[in-house]
């Protein structure tokens, strides 16, 4: 059993967290995977998750275990499901935002802006009337081409409105990562983490962003909040922020976490992907996306 260390710093640290089931620690779901990223929880709340150097998405049952989903991918990324419980993704091997359809066909939704290709969509978040939102940093991959380079004028985050209308609306950070919205579809929180610091954002009605606000002092890979409003930042471990940007815990993995998110039926385990492994952890939160 592995063990979960808290920021609390005290033999009593679990029965003080406002976050963590009493008694519950850190446990193993799997290993021996190359690089786990975009775990995406679907409606019977199953994970999904990508290996991506493996070109595969797996798929986590909390009774079941690890079962692996799809071979070939497009090079997944980032996940996350919509309302029609299509897996949508960022499909990085040809810079593509896209879809799994019933047949698991990758379907893209859109690739390319101002007449080149994207630099890398990294990670998505789809508003409650399917506006989807995605990163696009550059982070060079060993299954492009030698003439592939980073051509956008900045690593930006994107907007696809639910008529399929683009527009870039964040080209102030230098490497934009993280993401995740509210269930209530008013504020947006994203992550800057080459400057280690994530902003939020009202959402304006049309998709544009308002109000930046500094948020915390962390970056992110991957994010998600609870029905408590806590946002839950990957960096190194994964940090705990209440709605106000007060940091309420730190959490450590046998590995370094890069994604993040809730899952099993009633949304109330914790499921990381870190590297080499995924593991998990019930909560006294339960997760809203």
């Amino acid at each position: 059993m592995l063990v979960c260390f808290l920021s609390l710093g005290t033999a009593n640290a679990q029965k003080k967290s406002r976050l963590i089931a009493k008694k519950e620690k850190v446990q193993t779901a799997g290993s021996g995977f190359s690089f786990t990223e975009g775990p995406a929880v679907a409606a019977d709340g199953r994970v999904y998750f990508t290996d991506q150097p493996n070109d595969r998405i797996h798929v986590w049952d909390e009774n079941k275990g690890i079962s692996l989903w799809l071979q070939g991918t497009g090079r997944s990324n980032g996940m996350y499901f919509n309302a029609k419980g299509q897996l949508v993704v960022c499909a990085d091997e040809k810079n593509q935002l896209a879809y799994f359809d019933k047949n698991k066909k990758l379907v893209v939704i859109y690739e390319g802006y101002d007449g080149k290709h994207l630099n890398a969509p990294n990670d998505l978040w789809i508003t409650p009337n399917g506006g989807i939102y995605f990163t696009d940093p550059y982070y060079h991959r060993p299954w492009w081409p030698k003439s592939h380079e980073e051509i956008q004028d900045t690593r930006g985050v994107y907007y696809v409105s639910p008529k399929g209308e683009v527009s870039r609306v964040i080209d102030d950070f230098e490497s934009p990562n993280g993401l995740i919205g509210t269930p209530d579809g008013k504020t947006l929180y994203v992550a800057d983490i080459k400057a280690k610091k994530t902003w939020k954002y009202a959402i304006n009605a049309d998709g544009t962003l308002a109000n930046k606000t500094f948020f915390a002092t962390n970056g992110s890979d991957g994010m998600t909040v609870d029905n408590k409003g806590n946002v839950y930042l990957t960096s190194g471990v994964v940090w705990a922020y209440s709605p106000k940007g007060v940091l309420i815990q730190k959490i450590e993995f046998p590995e370094k976490p890069a994604n993040v998110c809730f899952g099993g039926k009633d949304r109330k385990i914790l499921f990381v992907t870190a590297r080499k492994g995924v593991y998990t952890l019930k909560m006294k939160v339960k997760g809203v996306n």
